[in-house]
């Protein structure tokens, strides 16, 4: 389980890294659900609105030239074909780091197929990245 799912994981956050969206669909679970805070509010969504967000969130990467910046904070065996990963993400636009980021908190299923799949997160956005210094695991 531990290469299959390094190799998945490296995988995943070279996706997101390139702002590829076709690759990075090939990730996410068609049953994916997430829920996300922003400002107090509650966002629940599934795979096709994932799909639409990370459409606009790697647009805007692409067309600004932006850097991401992901950061593994932990990982966690939650069963033997389960896996989370915390992730704290941000961006680097024009030379400067943005103020805040988002944690996510990514659970990954090994399928029948042995591939790994994202198929739930929760994520809390907005956070202010000095709240996040100090908490790397290994950054990518």
């Amino acid at each position: 389980m531990n290469h299959s799912f390094e190799k998945s994981l490296h995988a995943f956050i070279n996706a997101w890294s390139s702002s590829s969206l076709i690759k990075f669909k090939d990730f996410l679970s068609k049953d994916y659900k997430a829920r996300e805070i922003r400002e107090g509010e509650i966002i629940d969504f599934g795979y096709e609105e994932s799909i639409l967000g990370w459409q606009q969130g790697f647009q805007f990467a692409n067309s600004n030239e932006a850097k991401w910046r992901i950061n593994e904070l932990s990982r966690i065996p939650l069963k033997e074909d389960e896996m989370m990963v915390i992730l704290s993400a941000t961006m680097e636009v024009e030379g400067k780091n943005l103020e805040t980021a988002n944690l996510f908190f990514n659970t990954f299923k090994n399928s029948s197929q042995n591939e790994w799949k994202l198929v739930r997160s929760y994520i809390e956005a907005g956070i202010p990245t000095e709240n996040l210094r100090n908490n790397t695991v290994q950054g990518y």
